[in-house]
């Protein structure tokens, strides 16, 4: 059921307006003695869930005995990060999702199930895997706390994602990353019911007996002078808060162009990207509005490694950004790939098929190393000279020798894409 659910998309939800409705929400609670808190990690600074975190144990003390950042295959978040984003919220309530030993399974989504959402392209089953804190650590109230904005590997972000992806092991995490590249980066974007979704949904009604789940979950975007506010806040317990959640994100995180074009050019603060693993939003988010031989030049000067992990790291070394056919290939003569599966499904979302090309302006990568993964090389400090990030704003602006380009402050904020585009 939903709990909560309030939209302000004119001035957006200030503090005291989300610490009421946090109020709110939690009086349906009272007796829950032991809780624990999964919020984004850095990836998703923006969203608003660290004010909530820190929000939610002021109001708790010492019935939050955990908090669980949903990493993923993140790096694990720094005690400077957790500062930046969660205030004064103890340093010692947070732990580290390991997810590649701390997970338990709670049961499989049948083969038979993954085949009739994909059309039959996939027949392989799907575990149902959390970490251990999550199924077995005693909590009587499990709060997923996160933004809902578009997503290319889930169509819009969040929700269940956060528990079975974000807290997921590694077969989990490698195979919806695999259902979502194969059905297609662009028929999955910005869309609410996908073949992952619908794996994740069914993954959701077999864990319900063992996870006593709240969602909290924001909609942020942009006001009149480029700043990010909360613009909704949702919470409830099944799936009717998340498309209430995605509806609205639809309305304010989707950007219509009126014809593709062909310069645009992403920023990608260093604070939040630093590796292509993070920073290909800039790719993702953007390709349905890049033109045939268009460019996407990424301004990031924070990004030194391709992975967040070693492993995938040298994995994207290895194949590089290659065309959805030579990846599938790949993956199909080379057990490294058919091992690690969200690498696979990561290559194929971060290329640009041949269709328009991407300079890649990486503070901390050389030419040779960007080259060798399939991107053109951008020399950081002439790039930042020539499209100074901080004296633009999301939107159309011109070069002082008339070059028009399409400018993006912060690429994880939205969907951009053409009208010609359904």
């Amino acid at each position: 059921m939903v709990y909560y659910s309030e939209t302000d998309s004119d001035r957006g939800l200030n503090r005291d307006k989300v610490r009421a409705a946090l109020e709110s929400i939690l009086s349906n609670f009272s007796g829950r003695t032991r809780v624990l808190i999964l919020p984004p990690d850095m990836t998703r600074a923006h969203s608003g869930a660290g004010m909530i975190t820190e929000m939610l144990w002021q109001k708790l003390g010492e019935r939050v005995t955990d908090i669980l950042p949903s990493l993923g295959t993140h790096a694990p978040m720094e005690p400077a990060g957790i500062a930046r984003m969660f205030g004064k919220t103890p340093r010692t309530l947070f732990r580290e999702h390991r997810w590649r030993t701390d997970i338990e399974e709670l049961g499989r989504v049948p083969a038979s199930f993954i085949s009739s959402v994909t059309g039959g392209r996939l027949n392989f089953d799907y575990p149902v895997q959390v970490n251990r804190l999550i199924s077995s650590g005693g909590h009587d109230l499990i709060i997923s706390v996160g933004q809902v904005v578009p997503h290319e590997v889930t169509g819009m972000a969040n929700y269940n994602k956060n528990v079975f992806v974000g807290c997921g092991g590694s077969e989990a995490i490698n195979k919806s990353h695999f259902i979502g590249a194969v059905h297609g980066i662009e028929n999955i974007l910005g869309t609410i019911d996908n073949p992952v979704r619908a794996v994740l949904d069914r993954a959701s009604e077999i864990a319900a007996p063992r996870l006593p789940l709240l969602y909290i979950l924001t909609v942020v975007a942009p006001d009149d002078h480029d700043c990010l506010k909360i613009m909704g806040l949702f919470a409830g317990d099944d799936i009717e808060c998340f498309r209430q959640a995605a509806a609205l994100s639809r309305e304010l995180n989707f950007t219509t162009m009126p014809h593709r074009l062909k310069k645009v050019v992403v920023w990608l603060d260093p604070e939040e990207f630093k590796s292509t693993w993070l920073g290909n939003k800039s790719i993702y988010r953007t390709r349905m509005m890049i033109a045939d031989d268009g460019e996407l030049v990424v301004l990031a000067p924070g990004v030194r490694s391709f992975g967040e992990d070693l492993a995938i790291d040298i994995l994207i070394r290895k194949y590089g950004y290659r065309t959805t056919p030579e990846i599938l290939a790949f993956t199909e003569a080379n057990d490294d790939l058919k091992e690690n599966l969200s690498a696979a499904a990561h290559l194929i979302h971060g290329s640009p098929e041949n269709r328009f090309r991407v300079t890649y302006a990486a503070g901390h990568l050389s030419r040779q190393e960007v080259e060798s993964v399939g991107y053109g090389y951008g020399e950081i400090d002439a790039l930042m000279q020539r499209y100074d990030p901080g004296s633009l704003q999301t939107g159309f602006h011109r070069t002082a020798d008339g070059e028009e380009f399409y400018f993006i402050s912060n690429p994880a904020t939205g969907l951009w894409k053409a009208a010609e585009i359904e």
